[in-house]
Formats: structure tokens, C-alpha cells, sequence
């Protein structure tokens, strides 16, 4: 299921994918491999956040990781559906692993236990009820992505093109409505997918991700990532209005504060004699950070989602047993409700 680098090791066709023809929620996944689609959003009146995921072949769970070191395992008994709440009352997150006895896939529908995500051809429409951790309180409510403009590019994420992402709709508006916690806003969105045939960490020792939107509607994407045994390989993308995609030289990695609780490196990169800053470090786990920076790119300031994921920290043991207590497994006939 590898895609197909062209000679710079970056960017392919995009072997058919399409929204017009779904998102592709019934794609085959190879034995020990993954996809997810992912959105992210922030609220207009910037007091609001959120991030989900649809998973199937959960790559954080050490749950999948273990049955992987036994040998090749079906990625449909590890599926998940992550949701995070962030706003000035707190942070919700929940992801529940559930079995292929929870999982139901067609090329527009996917279903993980409770919750659903349903693209119509127009828009996305996720519906969520979920538990969260570490306490225990209802999230229930539905979310619709209004996509502004579509990608039909995907691109290979590493030398052997067995990484790929598909940046599907990176300008997009969210209306969020949710029972528990009652909360209502709207937003900026992005909407994109990624899958491999391998697990992450046995390719990867990290990268650093971001996407914000530009003054002008434009929206920048970094993605700047490290294979093992390789150098440290940047892309810069902009997204414009009328829905073409163009590459731009990433400048120079400027480091930003770790985490304060786990330390985790953050980097990214900007222009030069600009000074990045976290706005808000919206996660902080032993391998993984979520942040809001503010910085500048290409002339103009941005806001961005940002991401630092340490795979040497993922496959420590000490993390491995420590992820169950942010990772509930249910099987069987318990998955399905």
C-alpha cells in the first residue's frame, strides 16, 4: 500500500482519491499498519479548541504496540476514536480502544463504537459520545466540517513511501454542538488523512507539524519529520483560496520551549529575525505535545496548531506502561456501545 515518491522523495499523484468519491474510510490497511483522519479547529473567539481523530490500527496504543512485537496483527482490533475539548473550563479527552466487533466501514461512514464519522459529499459530520479520562464524564454532542477547498495531492512521507499524508481540506469552518459539556461555537478547521503499512516508530525518531492560517485566507502547513539513520527533511505548503496547493522553502528550525512537565523538544520554523512563542501547550505528555504558537511565515504573523511527537520516548517501556491509564480498551459486545 505504499504510495509513489517522484525523484524528491516528497510528492506523488493521488492514485484516485477524491472527496467526490468519499474519504476513503474502507481503505484496506496492511497488517501492523494504520490510517486516521484528523481534525483540528479553533474557535473565532479563540477561547475554544479541538482536535480529533479517527483511528484504525490506533498508533499510540500499547495495546497495537504489543501485539505488533508478536507478530503481524489485524489493524481493525485496535481502532479509536480520539476527541479533545480545550477551552477556559478545562480540557476533555477521550479515546476508548475498541475491537473489530465495534468497527463498521464504507467509503463514506465509519464507525468505532458510539461514535461516527459520515461524509455526504458535502460536508463532514462526526457524532461523538464518548467517555473521557483520567475522570470519567460524558462527551456527547456533533460536529460538522464545511470544507472551503479540497487537495487532491497527497504526499509520501518518507524515502520508501510507506508514510503517506493527504492534506484533504486544510481550509475549512467547523460548527460545534455539544450535550455534554453543553458548548456551542464555530471556527477555522482543517481536515486531513494519514496511513502506512508500518508502524511509526519503526521508521521514524519525530517530527514537527503545524498549520495556521495567514491574514490573507491562505493556510501554511510545516511538516518537518526524521527518518531513522536520515537527515531531518522540511515541506512547506500553502493552501490559497481557489484551492491550489504550492511549495515554499521552509526557512530555518528555531527551537521553542520543552514542555514543562515532560520535557518534550518543540521546534519549528520562521522567518528570519522573528521570534516564535507558545501561545498555549494544549498537551504534554512523556512522548507527545500539542501547542498553540504564535510566529511568522512567509511576511505575515500566524497562529498554528502545533505538534512534537518523540517516537524514541513512545517506544520506552516505562511510557508503554503508563499509556493504558490514558487508553481504556473495551472488546467484544462491551466495544459496541
Amino acid at each position: 500500500m505504499s504510495a509513489q515518491p517522484t525523484d524528491d522523495g516528497e510528492i506523488s499523484a493521488a492514485g484516485g482519491l477524491s472527496p467526490a468519491r468519499g474519504l476513503g474510510f474502507d481503505r484496506a490497511v496492511d497488517a501492523n499498519g494504520y490510517a486516521w483522519w484528523y481534525v483540528d479547529a479553533l474557535s473565532d473567539d479563540g477561547r475554544h479548541g479541538l482536535t480529533l481523530i479517527a483511528m484504525i490500527g490506533s498508533v499510540f496504543s500499547p495495546y497495537y504496540a504489543r501485539a505488533r512485537r508478536r507478530g503481524l496483527t489485524n489493524p481493525e482490533e485496535h481502532c479509536g476514536i480520539n476527541v479533545a475539548l480545550y477551552g477556559a473550563n478545562g480540557k476533555r479527552w477521550a479515546l476508548t480502544e475498541r475491537d473489530a466487533a465495534a468497527v463498521s466501514r464504507t467509503p463514506d461512514r465509519l464507525v468505532v463504537g458510539p461514535s461516527a464519522v459520515t461524509w455526504n459529499g458535502r460536508w463532514l459530520e462526526i457524532a461523538i459520545d464518548e467517555i473521557s479520562v483520567p475522570m470519567p464524564r460524558r462527551l456527547r454532542g456533533k460536529i460538522r466540517l464545511f470544507p472551503a477547498t479540497f487537495s487532491d495531492q497527497q504526499f509520501a512521507l518518507d524515502q520508501a513511501g510507506n508514510h503517506t499524508w493527504w492534506p484533504i481540506a486544510p481550509r475549512s469552518r467547523i460548527e460545534l454542538e455539544m450535550q455534554h459539556p453543553a458548548l456551542r461555537w464555530e471556527g477555522d478547521a482543517y481536515l486531513d488523512a494519514n496511513w502506512g503499512s508500518e508502524a511509526l516508530e519503526s521508521r521514524f525518531v519525530r517530527w514537527d507539524w503545524s498549520r495556521g492560517m495567514l491574514d490573507d485566507g491562505r493556510c501554511a502547513v510545516l511538516y518537518n519529520r526524521q527518518e531513522r539513520g536520515q537527515r531531518t527533511q522540511s515541506l512547506g505548503l500553502i493552501f490559497d483560496r481557489g484551492g491550489s496547493v504550492d511549495r515554499f522553502e521552509p526557512p530555518g528550525d528555531m527551537r521553542l520551549p520543552k514542555t514543562r512537565i515532560w520535557r518534550i523538544p518543540r521546534a519549528t520554523q520562521a522567518e528570519p529575525g522573528s521570534t516564535p512563542r507558545i501561545g498555549d501547550t494544549l498537551e504534554d505528555t512523556p512522548f507527545y505535545a500539542r501547542s498553540i504558537i504564535h510566529t511568522r511565515l512567509l511576511g505575515q504573523p500566524l497562529t498554528a496548531i502545533h505538534e512534537s511527537l518523540s517516537l524514541g520516548r513512545f517506544s520506552r517501556p516505562w511510557v508503554q506502561m503508563l499509556l493504558p491509564f490514558r487508553m481504556p480498551r473495551v472488546t467484544g459486545r462491551r466495544s459496541r456501545a
